[in-house]
């Protein structure tokens, strides 16, 4: 059992897979990263992994910030599977820079029995730097996703992070489009002291409350939701610099709002396809580096 298992939303699916039972051996994975600056270079000081959760080593092939460690995770079992029970900590030192992403798209499969889920906890000391940028999540036809993230960081740290939701595989021969049962996502914020910032938290069930209409998606298939963690003082220089899209000739929706009790801001998107959407989260994130580390942003990879 995990402190998610008493979600509402979750109620309906409970019942056990007739494969291995949730959170078996081979379903539990767990992944802990520890990040400390040693001189003017970020390294992985700490990482236990237990599968299907791997992480093998920190690179550094960002010229423009060539003390950054940047880590791929990734999911050995070629996705989520029902029953699946994934815990993932990440703790920054003093002054660590680091980059996380996947190696791939999250792939929520198909479930006929209860469902998935991951906790992230992860916290930031004085002055640390993170982005936490993973590839989009797919959810399959007949999926349950549930996520839980906790972040605790002080004010002169900065922590980037998105999600990209698709709406299944879209041009699969099958369309897939909003046919998944549950994506429940919530993000918590705080101090070190234990003083809440915000809490954000969407849940999403197609079968239950269509999404594909006016006021939801309205003919919308992909959504980014990128956070940026930091002072307001930084905030505010880059908030300044975000342009607001909502035109017939734009190829996503975008705009951005300030976050309550001064702990950053939050950036959405809308698309129709996810390139035109990571297009928009990519220039975010550039401004992001441009103006809290004083950096540019590489040019993409082009096998990304």
């Amino acid at each position: 059992m995990t402190e998610l298992d008493d979600a509402v939303e979750l109620a309906p699916y409970h019942d056990e897979p007739a494969q291995l039972p949730s959170g078996a051996p081979g379903k539990r994975g767990v992944l802990r990263l520890g990040f400390e600056r040693r001189g003017d270079r970020t390294i992985l000081a700490d990482l236990h992994r237990q599968a299907p959760l791997l992480v093998q080593q920190a690179l550094y092939w960002d010229e423009a910030m060539p003390g950054l460690a940047c880590v791929f995770i990734i999911t050995t079992s070629g996705g989520l599977l029902q029953g699946d029970r994934h815990t993932i900590r990440v703790r920054l030192a003093e002054h660590a820079q680091a980059h996380l992403t996947t190696q791939s798209a999250t792939k929520i499969q198909q479930m006929d029995a209860n469902y998935a889920a991951q906790t992230q906890d992860i916290a930031l000391e004085e002055g640390a730097y993170l982005e936490y940028l993973p590839d989009p999540v797919i959810p399959y036809r007949n999926s349950r996703y549930i996520t839980r993230t906790r972040v605790s960081l002080p004010e002169s740290a900065t922590m980037l992070y998105a999600e990209i939701i698709l709406p299944g595989r879209k041009y699969h021969r099958d369309s897939e489009l909003f046919g998944y049962d549950l994506f429940s996502s919530t993000l918590r914020v705080a101090r070190p002291d234990g003083r809440e910032l915000f809490v954000e938290k969407f849940v999403v069930e197609p079968g239950r409350f269509p999404v594909d209409r006016c006021a939801v998606m309205a003919g919308f298939h992909v959504l980014a939701n990128v956070v940026l963690l930091t002072s307001a003082a930084r905030a505010e220089r880059v908030i300044d610099q975000v342009p607001v899209t909502f035109g017939a000739a734009d190829p996503v929706v975008a705009g951005v709002s300030r976050l309550p009790n001064g702990a950053g801001l939050i950036y959405k998107v809308l698309g129709a396809d996810s390139e035109p959407v990571r297009a928009a989260v990519r220039d975010f994130w550039a401004l992001v580096r441009r103006e809290i580390v004083g950096v540019p942003l590489a040019p993409a990879f082009s096998w990304r």
